[in-house]
């Protein structure tokens, strides 16, 4: 048996993280490391305290807003970095896994917060039917280290 490398352990974990979440429509899990070490985890939903999409609105999800997204959700990559802020953790050259790529303004977020590497297991442009992966463009273009994670030598089980 290979051993795995953290890349497919992180990207692992973000998978199962990704069950966590409460959303209806898509559920996406976010790990942030340094140095080979878990700083920050995270997952799409509503802020603590307020209401849980599938519990409160388990046919159609939460409200939508103007654009047609959700009214009431952190996206995995914020809520992991704005756990890692509330616990004075730099994420200067820190690496982000994430299940779904990132939209423009995490990217933005991303690009801020100093992370210099962003691994991602689906698209963003792909799940929402447009063309261009915004967020990754932006990236890449300010010099993020942007990857098309494939998986490698993920546990036989892992659903991806």
């Amino acid at each position: 048996m290979t051993k795995p490398s953290f890349d497919d352990i992180y990207m692992e974990l973000a998978m199962n993280l990704a069950r966590k979440s409460h959303c209806v429509k898509m559920k996406v899990g976010a790990v942030l490391t340094k140095d080979t070490r878990i700083v920050s985890l995270g997952y799409n939903g509503p802020p603590a305290g307020t209401h849980n999409c599938d519990e409160q609105w388990p046919e159609t999800g939460c409200p939508r807003d103007s654009k047609g997204g959700c009214s009431l959700a952190l996206h995995a990559e914020q809520n992991a970095i704005l756990y890692a802020a509330k616990n004075r953790v730099t994420l200067e050259d820190a690496t982000l896994y994430l299940t779904l790529s990132p939209c423009l303004p995490c990217a933005r977020m991303i690009f801020s917060s100093g992370i210099k590497r962003v691994l991602f297991l689906n698209s963003y442009a792909e799940y929402k039917g447009i063309e261009v992966d915004e967020g990754t463009d932006f990236l890449r273009k300010f010099g993020v280290e942007v990857i098309h994670y494939t998986p490698q030598g993920m546990m036989e089980n892992t659903i991806v």
